[in-house]
């Protein structure tokens, strides 16, 4: 039983699981924003627990294959990141760690538009630019926030 729920997890059904399975919060954030089931969906720990539990999974299976840090070649140029995401594993941890990150932006996105009265339909564009460029929507995020705040925050 265990070994067959096992043989289902390969990288790429992981993925796939990840890719698609991240949607309905994005929808929530974008669609019901106010709403109860988004804030406790999307707004707490089950997002970053889900995608961390598969993270915890690719790292373990690294461990398995031997030296953790053999493919570990983030800071040593473009070379080398090229040459660490050839590495599947390594690849698709960090797309986890994309898709963890970018959810937390869109979920912050939203708790920060209730706190200064942000209209959700202002919202949405960086909403959706956050789900497929990251900083750039945080980016426009941050301006449309100036023009409501009517102020300049660098660190809230």
């Amino acid at each position: 039983m265990i070994n067959n729920l096992l043989s289902l997890l390969t990288y790429e059904n992981i993925y796939l699981a990840a890719n698609w399975g991240v949607i309905p919060f994005w929808l929530l954030l974008i669609f019901i924003p106010q709403h109860q089931i988004t804030n406790f969906l999307t707004q707490s720990i089950i997002p970053p627990l889900l995608l961390g539990a598969g993270y915890a999974y690719l790292s373990y299976l690294i461990y398995l294959e031997g030296d953790i840090l053999s493919g570990f070649e983030l800071y040593n140029g473009l070379d080398g990141l090229y040459s660490m995401f050839a590495n599947e594993a390594l690849l698709l941890i960090f797309w986890l760690h994309f898709l963890a990150i970018s959810l937390f932006a869109g979920s912050w996105i939203v708790r920060d538009s209730k706190r200064y009265f942000i209209p959700k339909i202002v919202s949405i564009p960086s909403l959706i630019l956050t789900y497929f460029t990251g900083p750039i929507g945080l980016v426009v995020y941050w301006f449309i926030r100036i023009f409501f705040a009517k102020k300049i925050s660098f660190n809230d």
